[in-house]
């Protein structure tokens, strides 16, 4: 088996997930996805698809129906002024997590550079070294919580040499969320030094502040069409699909017949049902997203004010995404955070994701962070939780 595969790290997530599994009485908060079903007339489209005996091949690229719903879909969440964009640039993959991993096959060849923002979805970092990459990571500093990007630090760190920069915003498990005018000086940066950006922007639309398109900021509002630039999407996220595995690419056109050819030695083609779903979710956007960021921004003001009153706890509240990243403030107690992770589960039934599994070499200021989904049906969920925490912190 070759080495990069053999030295991979176990996800820290599953090591307290499965310290966990088949035990009632924890309130689980670790892994990134919503307690809710998929609405009943997405899960009716692919029953209908089934009934109607929908179980062939489709094309590597997906449904040309599909294909221009999500160029239509992405073009309307643009700024004015940005390029629209086309089904000849929209490739459909089999959940999000293979439409970053056909990202970095397509991009990075062994001993390529690479330069990821951490701390990230350990995904994010793991798939370039799993292609024999060279992996550089500029870290996001915590200042009073909030986590903050030094572009200086960034740029500096991206040179000629470099293949590919990975950056997710709406940030998994900060809520960092880039800036227009940082996403310009990136992209202004990349085109001088000839770096490919994958921009992971599954949370694009799970964003709280008020703007004309409702959705975080986008390097596909300013980028040209032929940038080099790939943006990896999901319908997990913003469409209640965690388990349907469906997402997308967006990318220069002259790239996406090549993809095609990955998709077809990776899964073929997305399950043709799936995207059947897929197609009257983004019909139907209208019935599922807006009322699912008001319920995650409940969940976030009602969740992060309860930690701010715990002793010991350092969290501030974030622009994105479905996760409250806070600190326990005691390092001699916590500053080993999976093994922290591990004992809420014993000790207190709580289930929280490490940071660890965040950060890569992580040094002394990113010990003792905690990964916590707010994402809850019941609400007082949160708060029972929150209980538990005060509480085995008191011991």
């Amino acid at each position: 088996m070759r080495q990069a595969v053999l030295t991979l790290e176990e996800s820290m997530i599953r090591q307290v997930a499965n310290a966990g599994m088949g035990r009632t009485d924890v309130l689980k908060f670790w892994f990134g996805e919503s307690d809710e079903t998929t609405p009943a007339f997405i899960r009716d489209a692919a029953i209908a698809s089934l009934q109607q005996g929908e179980t062939f091949y489709a094309h590597n690229l997906g449904l040309p129906e599909l294909r221009e719903a999500i160029a239509g879909y992405s073009t309307r969440l643009r700024c004015p002024g940005a390029a629209p964009i086309g089904g000849d640039r929209i490739a459909v993959t089999s959940g999000g997590v293979n439409a970053l991993m056909l990202a970095v096959q397509a991009l990075v060849d062994a001993g390529d550079e690479v330069v990821a923002v951490t701390p990230v979805w350990p995904n994010l970092t793991a798939q370039p070294l799993i292609m024999g990459a060279r992996l550089r990571c500029v870290s996001l500093k915590p200042v009073a919580g909030q986590w903050q990007l030094d572009m200086a630090e960034l740029l500096a760190a991206i040179t000629p040499n470099t293949k590919l920069l990975i950056v997710n915003a709406p940030n998994n498990p900060t809520g960092w969320t880039l800036s227009r005018s940082e996403q310009a000086s990136i992209l202004a940066h990349c085109r001088a030094t000839g770096t490919w950006i994958l921009a992971d922007e599954v949370y694009e639309r799970l964003y709280f502040e008020s703007t004309p398109n409702g959705c975080a900021p986008s390097f596909l509002d300013i980028a040209a069409p032929d940038d080099r630039l790939v943006v990896a999407h999901s319908f997990s996220k913003s469409f209640l699909m965690t388990g349907w595995r469906l997402g997308w690419l967006v990318m220069p056109a002259s790239v996406t017949p090549h993809m095609g050819k990955l998709v077809e030695f990776n899964t073929s083609c997305a399950p043709v049902f799936i995207q059947r779903a897929g197609l009257v979710a983004l019909q139907r956007t209208d019935d599922v997203t807006p009322q699912l960021v008001a319920h995650l921004k409940t969940c976030r003001d009602t969740l992060v004010p309860l930690l701010q009153a715990v002793p010991g706890v350092e969290v501030a509240s974030t622009k994105g995404g479905m996760y409250a990243f806070f600190r326990l403030a005691d390092q001699k107690r916590f500053g080993d955070s999976l093994e922290t992770a591990k004992r809420l589960v014993v000790e207190a039934g709580l289930g929280l994701a490490p940071g660890n599994a965040f950060m890569v070499n992580p040094g002394p200021d990113a010990q003792g962070w905690l990964r916590w989904c707010f994402a809850s049906r019941d609400v007082a969920r949160l708060g029972q939780g929150v209980d538990r925490l005060r509480h085995w912190l008191a011991l």
